[in-house]
């Protein structure tokens, strides 16, 4: 049974270990733990500015994460969307039913646009955002605010109707 909760700094380790594990093993994204301290500090880093940071559980076990950064009045920012190998794809949906939760989460607190940054490498996830309707921008169009990613090359945005 797949449930999605919030997840705060008690996951803390359960989240890093998944997702360095996508980052550096499946991916070889040249990116460590020491790049990504807000995953240390969740609750500080997403909840206190108005963002969110939910897990995808399997049976107890974490299995997929995304988090939100609301960087302005109206404006967010997804970050960490992972989905475990095993987990991934249409039949179980949970990348799905993640960006779903955040969604939702931003038409209950006024957020009406959503950016993202991602690398090019991450073919799967370039389709599964452009079929979400997102679009693929490109990076000076992002808002001065937008908390960019070093290894992020890859930009998309989705603007949410009222």
């Amino acid at each position: 049974m797949l449930e999605i909760s919030l997840v705060n700094d008690s996951y803390s380790r359960e989240i890093v270990e998944l997702i360095l594990n996508i980052q550096q093993k499946e991916f070889n994204v040249p990116i460590t733990i020491e790049d990504q301290p807000d995953l240390m500090q969740i609750e500080n880093f997403y909840f206190a500015s108005g963002g969110s940071f939910w897990g995808a559980f399997s049976n107890g076990e974490l299995v997929g994460t995304i988090a939100l950064i609301k960087f302005d009045e109206k404006k967010g920012a997804i970050r960490k969307m992972f989905v475990k190998k095993e987990f991934r794809g249409k039949e179980y949906g949970i990348a799905q039913k993640l960006l779903e939760t955040l969604i939702a989460y931003c038409q209950k607190n006024g957020i009406d646009e959503i950016y993202l940054g991602t690398v090019s490498i991450l073919k799967a996830a370039l389709r599964f955002y452009e079929r979400n309707h997102f679009e693929i921008i490109e990076k000076e169009l992002l808002p001065s605010k937008f908390p960019l990613m070093s290894a992020d090359n890859v930009f998309c945005f989705l603007h949410l109707k009222s």
